[in-house]
């Protein structure tokens, strides 16, 4: 079987992100970018899989500008086996919306025709978690979104999902989309080894117009701030202190 797994690249985690001056978007200038890491442990899990012996291929695909490349190269020396690159941007300040994303990954399915493609839920830059979604849709696909835990057994995977009561398992009929996360697995880091056989991987390119799926935007940002810095906090000296301040002032009790 044949795994697709999409992977974007955003700001990396452990960067603080900072607004433009004028307000119009995120300042990407000399900031360290990675890929998302919905989309690590996706990529992980499709190696998982094909470790013990029930995937053949793992294919992933990314949607964005040239240097998204690199993401691809990190996927490759993890372990994936061939990258797609889908040039749909030549600004770096240009985030194609979800819809769009998922009708190029249509477009890329019909051509590839794998068993599984394994989503990241969102990524961390736009928080949308609607591309998974939109693409079952327009595949007509069975989908299990929030995965924690996956099991593949012939022509159906049992999927455990975390949802906001605890944890739901699902069975879904195969081919299927699956958005992972957070605690699904550990994703692996490359070795220099794996990361030097990387670049001999294959790595195509297709552009947007080779997909016939258009790209122009839907919505526009209006004004982008930086979230409200949050107050400081208090000591108190007991435990009848503490109490009396969320009773009082607080109003959580």
């Amino acid at each position: 079987m044949k795994v697709l797994v999409p992977v974007k690249r955003v700001i990396d985690y452990n960067v603080k992100v900072r607004v433009k001056a004028d307000g119009s978007g995120v300042d990407l200038a000399n900031v360290k970018m990675s890929m998302n890491p919905f989309d690590e442990i996706a990529v992980e899990e499709a190696i998982r899989m094909k470790e013990a012996g029930k995937v053949d291929e793992i294919v992933v695909v990314s949607i964005g500008i040239e240097k998204s490349q690199e993401t691809l190269r990190t996927a490759l020396a993890m372990g994936a086996d061939r990258a797609i690159l889908v040039n749909a941007a030549d600004d770096v300040h240009t985030d194609i919306e979800p819809l769009a994303v998922a009708k190029l990954l249509k477009a890329v399915i019909d051509d590839e025709q794998p068993g599984l493609v394994l989503c990241g839920k969102q990524a961390i830059d736009n928080d949308m978690n609607a591309t998974g979604q939109m693409l079952s849709a327009l595949l007509g696909w069975s989908q299990a979104t929030f995965a924690s835990e996956i099991n593949l057994d012939g022509d159906s995977a049992t999927v455990t999902r975390e949802v906001d009561g605890g944890l739901q398992t699902i069975k879904v009929k195969m081919p299927a989309i699956v958005t992972v996360d957070l605690r699904l697995n550990e994703p692996r880091y490359a070795s220099l080894p794996n990361i030097m056989k990387a670049k001999k991987k294959p790595l195509d390119t297709k552009t947007a117009a080779d997909l016939g799926v258009d790209v122009a935007p839907r919505l526009s940002v209006v004004k982008t701030t930086e979230p409200a810095e949050r107050a400081a906090g208090v000591k108190v000296a007991d435990v009848a202190e503490l109490v009396a301040k969320l009773k009082d002032e607080a109003g959580v009790i």
